[in-house]
C-alpha cells in the first residue's frame, strides 16, 4: 500500500489554504491558536458516541467508528484515507467453564448490567469474555493456584511437590504480563489456564467496587490478549510483513506466538468458588490475594474443572484511520502521531480517551490550516485498529510501508488511555528536554501550576510518603525535571521504536483515575470515565495540549529539538544497572550455595509443612563489560561536544548545512537495531530497549545483556556486550560527525 501512501502527501496539496484570519506567526501564537481550538466538550460528545456500541475486532461499531473518524479528519481539512489488512482473529464461538468437583458449577458468563450505568445493559452485540491468541480446547482436569504465575512462583510450587503437569492452572493478575500466565504455564505440561482479577489488585482491596467507586466489582472480567508479543506482535501469520491480501502466510499451527492450550479470563466472585474449595499446602504469604478465606494451592486431586473454548479462526479485516498535512518545507520528514480506537466491549477509557484527545488535536491543526499556515514538515495522524488483541494495526501499518518509514519518519508520537494524575512518558531520551519544556507550557486543569510543576511535586510527596516512584522518575523530580522513563510494549509504538528504530515517545496522564477497576472489562464504559477516570474530561484537554505541542514543536523547528547528552545519560546508567545485576546476582548464588551445602533449608523447614530447598543454579561468573563502558564512556564524550557545538552555533547554520544536519541525524536512533536482533526473538531489534521475555510490558534495558544475565544464558553476554557496544559507537560516530558539520558549518 506504499502506493496509497505516496497519493495521499501529493493530493494533500489540494488542501484548502483560504485564509479566514492572519496565520499565526511565532510559535508561541500558532500554539495559542491551537489551545484554543481542543475542546473538552468536543471529547466528550466523541467519547459518548464512539463508546456506544461494543468496538472489538470485527465488530459493526468498530468499523463505524472508523468512518466517522475518517469523515471529521476530511471536515477538518486533512488529507485521510482508511487502509485495511486482513489479520487472524480467533472470535470466541462457544466457551465454558464449570466446576465438575467437588461439586458441579457452572462458572464464567458476560458481567451483569449496573443499573447506573445504562451502557452496561447493551451487551447484546458484545463477546463473551475471551482471552484472543489461547488455544482452543476442550479439557477437564485438577485445578491447582499458581499465584501470579510467573516463574518464581512455579519455583514455590516445586519446593513443595506441586507439579501442574495435566492440571488446569488458576492464576491471578498481576505480578507480569498476561500472556505469560498461560505460556509458561504450558511449557510446565499444564492443559489450560483460568486468568482472574483479584480484589487485592483493581477490587475492594482499591477502593469502593463500581458502581459505587470505580474500582473492579466482584463479577467484573479483564479480557485481554495472550498472543505471545515478546516473540513478535502484530498479526500472528505474518510476522515482518504487512498482513495484505496477498501476503505470505504462515498457518495457525506454525505461527509461534499463538498457545496450544485453552484460557479464560473469570471475575474473582467465580474465582472464589474454585479458590476456596481448593485443599492441598496453604500458600505462602507471598502468593495470597485478598478474598476472604486461606489460599491454598490445591493439586491434591480434590477439585476441578471442565474448561472449553471454540472459535472463529478466519482473516478479518482491520481499519486503521490515516490522515496527512503535507509539509510546506520538508514533506519527506515525517512526524507521526497515533492512538487506537479498538476496544474489548465500549473501550470508553481504554482506548477512546485517549482517541478523543488526538481528534481534538487534529481539529485544532485543521483550525491552523483554515488560517493559511502550514507545518514545515509533514504531520501524519494515525488512529490505529486492533491494538487489543496484538498491536495489529500499527505493527502492519510499520511492517508495508517499513522501507519508507525508515527514510521519512522523524518521530512517532503514542497515547492511549487517559485519566487525572501526573504525565508520564517513555521512549527516546533524546526529546527529553522537549517533553520537559512542553510539560512546563501546559497547566494542569485542577491545581492551575504547569503541569510539569504538578507532576514533580506528585513524585516527590508520594516518595516521602512511602509509595515509591520509578528511580529515573524520581532522580529527575528532585532535580525538578520529568524523565523519560524505558519503553518496554504494550501500546502502539512497538513496531516503530524496537522494529524499525524511529524515535518514539508514548505519554498520557495518570495515576488519580480509577480506570484501572474497568480495564478490558464491561464496565469500561462512558459512565465509568466521565464519573471516576476523568470528570469533563479535563485532562484530555490538557493531554492533547501536551502532545499537540510537542507535534507542531518538532513539526516547524529548523532542527529537530533533541538533546543527546540526555539519551547518552540514560545510557551510562543502563550499563552501571547490568553491572550492579550481575554482582548482585553472584552475591545471591554465593549465600545460596552455602545454604544448600550446611543444609540449613533442611533444618528451617517446618515438619508439618515441609518446604525442600530451591533447586541449584549455576554460578554467574565474572564478565567482560569493558566494551559496554568504553562506548558509553565515548557516547557521553560526543554527546556533549555535538549538544555544545549546536547549541553554540545553531543561529547561524546556512541553510545547505542545515539540511546536510537534518539528513544526517534523521536515521540516528536507526544505529541503535542490530539485524540479527534479540536471541529467540529476531523482530525485536533494538539493542537498548525491548519488552522483556518475562516482563511483557515491562522493558528491558541493554535486553540482550540484562536478559542474558538474568536467564543464565552466560555465553550469549559477552556476544550482547559487544553487540551493543557497536551500536552505540555507531551513534557516537554519527554525532561525532555532525559535531563536526556544525563548527564547519
Amino acid at each position: 500500500m506504499i502506493r496509497r501512501v505516496a497519493s495521499a502527501i501529493a493530493l494533500s496539496g489540494l488542501l484548502t489554504t483560504t485564509a479566514l484570519a492572519a496565520p499565526a506567526t511565532t510559535q508561541a501564537s500558532i500554539e495559542s491558536q491551537f489551545d484554543a481550538g481542543v475542546s473538552s466538550a468536543d471529547q466528550m460528545a466523541w467519547l459518548k458516541q464512539m463508546a456506544s456500541q461494543p468496538n472489538h475486532v470485527g465488530s459493526p461499531h468498530d468499523k463505524a467508528n472508523a468512518e466517522f473518524m475518517l469523515a471529521k479528519f476530511k471536515e477538518w481539512g486533512w488529507d485521510a484515507h482508511i487502509e485495511t489488512f486482513d489479520v487472524l482473529y480467533p472470535t470466541p464461538i462457544k466457551t465454558l467453564v464449570e466446576l465438575t468437583a467437588p461439586e458441579k458449577i457452572v462458572l464464567g458468563g458476560q458481567e451483569p448490567a449496573v443499573a447506573a450505568d445504562p451502557d452496561t445493559a447493551n451487551l447484546s452485540t458484545a463477546l463473551p469474555p475471551y482471552l484472543a491468541y489461547q488455544g482452543d480446547g476442550d479439557v477437564t482436569a485438577d485445578v491447582v493456584y499458581v499465584n501470579y504465575g510467573m516463574p518464581d512462583d512455579y519455583k514455590e510450587l516445586a519446593r513443595r511437590g506441586i507439579s501442574v503437569k495435566g492440571k488446569i492452572v488458576i492464576a491471578r493478575y498481576g505480578g507480569g504480563w498476561r500472556g505469560l500466565k498461560p505460556k509458561l504455564a504450558q511449557e510446565h505440561g499444564a492443559v489450560g489456564c483460568i486468568i482472574y482479577s483479584d480484589p487485592a489488585n483493581d477490587g475492594y482491596a482499591t477502593g469502593d467496587p463500581y458502581p459505587k467507586g470505580g474500582a473492579r466489582p466482584a463479577d467484573g472480567i479483564q479480557r485481554g490478549s495472550v498472543e505471545d508479543m515478546t516473540t513478535f506482535p502484530g498479526d500472528p501469520l505474518t510476522p515482518g510483513v504487512g498482513a495484505t491480501k496477498n501476503a505470505k502466510r504462515l498457518t495457525r499451527e506454525t505461527s509461534p506466538v499463538i498457545l496450544k492450550i485453552p484460557a479464560l479470563p473469570m471475575s474473582y466472585a467465580d474465582a472464589s468458588k474454585i479458590l476456596s474449595r481448593l485443599g492441598g499446602p496453604l500458600a505462602p504469604e507471598s502468593m495470597r490475594g485478598d478474598l476472604p478465606f486461606a489460599y491454598h494451592l490445591g493439586g491434591d486431586g480434590g477439585v476441578s474443572l471442565h474448561l472449553l473454548v471454540k472459535s472463529d479462526w478466519s482473516l478479518k479485516p482491520i481499519y486503521d484511520v490515516i490522515a496527512m498535512v503535507r509539509g510546506s518545507q520538508y514533506p519527506d520528514r515525517w512526524i507521526i502521531r497515533g492512538n487506537h480506537h479498538d476496544g474489548w466491549v465500549f473501550g470508553a477509557a481504554d482506548p477512546l480517551t485517549g482517541n478523543v484527545a488526538l481528534m481534538s488535536e487534529a481539529k485544532a491543526i485543521g483550525g491552523l490550516l483554515k488560517t493559511g499556515w502550514r507545518p514545515k514538515r509533514t504531520i501524519v495522524y494515525t488512529s490505529w485498529d486492533g491494538e487489543e488483541p496484538g498491536l495489529l494495526g500499527s505493527t502492519e501499518w510499520a511492517e508495508t510501508h517499513a522501507d519508507e518509514l525508515k527514510k521519512k519518519a522523524v518521530i512517532y508520537l503514542n497515547t492511549d488511555n487517559n485519566e487525572r494524575g501526573l504525565l508520564f512518558g517513555q521512549g527516546s531520551h533524546d526529546y527529553q528536554q522537549l517533553f520537559n519544556a512542553v510539560a512546563a507550557d501546559v497547566t494542569d486543569p485542577e491545581t492551575g501550576v504547569p503541569v510539569k510543576k504538578r507532576t514533580v511535586d506528585m513524585v516527590l510527596a508520594s516518595a516521602f510518603d512511602g509509595d515509591g516512584a520509578p528511580p529515573a522518575m524520581l532522580k529527575a523530580a528532585k532535580k525538578g525535571d520529568l524523565a523519560l522513563l524505558a519503553a518496554g510494549s504494550g501500546s502502539d509504538y512497538s513496531a516503530f521504536l524496537q522494529h524499525l528504530g524511529i524515535a518514539s515517545i508514548n505519554m498520557g496522564f495518570t495515576g488519580e483515575g480509577e480506570a484501572g477497576g474497568s480495564y478490558h472489562s464491561a464496565y469500561d464504559s462512558y459512565h465509568h470515565v466521565v464519573h471516576f477516570d476523568d470528570p469533563g474530561l479535563k485532562y484530555g484537554a490538557a493531554l492533547s495540549k501536551v502532545v499537540g505541542r510537542m507535534v507542531l514543536r518538532i513539526a516547524d523547528a529548523p532542527t529537530p529539538p533533541t538533546h543527546y547528552g540526555d539519551f547518552a545519560d540514560t545510557i551510562s546508567g543502563y550499563v552501571d544497572d547490568v553491572q550492579k545485576l550481575a554482582e548482585k546476582q553472584r552475591k545471591q548464588d554465593g549465600e545460596r550455595d552455602k545454604l544448600l551445602a550446611d543444609g540449613t533449608f533442611k533444618v528451617a523447614s517446618d515438619p508439618l509443612h515441609p518446604v525442600g530447598p530451591p533447586e541449584a543454579e549455576p554460578d554467574t561468573p565474572y564478565f567482560n563489560f569493558a566494551p559496554l563502558e568504553n562506548a558509553a564512556a565515548r557516547l557521553t564524550k560526543s554527546a556533549k561536544a555535538y549538544d555544545q557545538a549546536y547549541a553554540a552555533r545553531d543561529a547561524g547554520l546556512t541553510p545547505a548545512t542545515r539540511t546536510k544536519l537534518n539528513t544526517m541525524l534523521q536515521d540516528i536512533d536507526q544505529l541503535l537495531l542490530d539485524d540479527r536482533g534479540l536471541p529467540g526473538r529476531p523482530w525485536y531489534r533494538n539493542l537498548v530497549t525491548a519488552p522483556g521475555v518475562l516482563t511483557g510490558y515491562g522493558a528491558k534495558t541493554l535486553p540482550g545483556v540484562r536478559e542474558a544475565i538474568e536467564d543464565r544464558r552466560f555465553g550469549d553476554v559477552d556476544t550482547y556486550t559487544v553487540r551493543t557496544a557497536k551500536v552505540l559507537d555507531a551513534y557516537a560516530d554519527r554525532l561525532d560527525a555532525a559535531r563536526r558539520l556544525v563548527e564547519d558549518k
